[in-house]
């Protein structure tokens, strides 16, 4: 319970600092969209990068917003299903778009990276994906707007067998569904 209580506090105030921005936020001329623990892995550094490849919105308003929803990746920390500090942000941006739309549906998709039994990624992945579905219906995100599915291990987004490619791997990915 604490732990919902606290994701709620941290989604509530970054959408609150995003509403502090200095500058106005134009509307985005596309729609995209993914819970909440500091990190207390060593990978904060090397999986915190989102590098946006095929992610970008065409043609979105500048700014913290559009940057935030342009990130459609969400990552986390070895054998984790908690959404980092530094990720919630996305979460949050996303779920206010969504809740703002309620056409729009996204795929909540669930990876890991090689480490561990096929059946053990399947589950964790499955957990990532839930965990981001909890964050975005905290949010007023209708439940029929979101599905998940895990990957597991089966769709690296980085091939290598180091920390560096694990950290990409461990993600969850926010999918529009029918476009953005």
């Amino acid at each position: 319970m604490n732990r919902i209580l606290g994701l709620t506090l941290v989604l509530v105030l970054a959408a609150g600092l995003g509403a502090c921005s200095s500058k106005p936020a134009a509307p985005a001329a596309s729609q995209t969209s993914d819970t909440v623990a500091p990190s207390s892995g060593s990978t904060a550094a090397a999986g915190g990068a989102d590098t946006g490849e095929g992610h970008a919105l065409g043609g979105a308003a500048q700014g913290g917003e559009a940057a935030l929803l342009a990130k459609t990746t969400i990552y986390f920390d070895y054998d984790s299903s908690e959404i980092r500090a530094d990720q919630a942000p996305i979460v949050a941006a996303h779920g206010k778009r969504l809740a703002g739309d309620r056409t729009l549906k996204v795929r909540l998709e669930g990876h890991t990276d090689e480490r561990g039994s096929a059946e053990y990624n399947v589950a964790l992945g499955e957990r990532r994906a839930q965990a981001v579905k909890r964050a975005l219906l905290l949010q007023g995100v209708s439940e029929a707007q979101l599905t998940t599915v895990s990957y597991g291990e089966e769709r690296p987004a980085v091939e290598g067998h180091d920390e560096a490619a694990w950290s990409q791997n461990r993600r969850v990915e926010i999918a529009y569904q029918g476009g953005r």
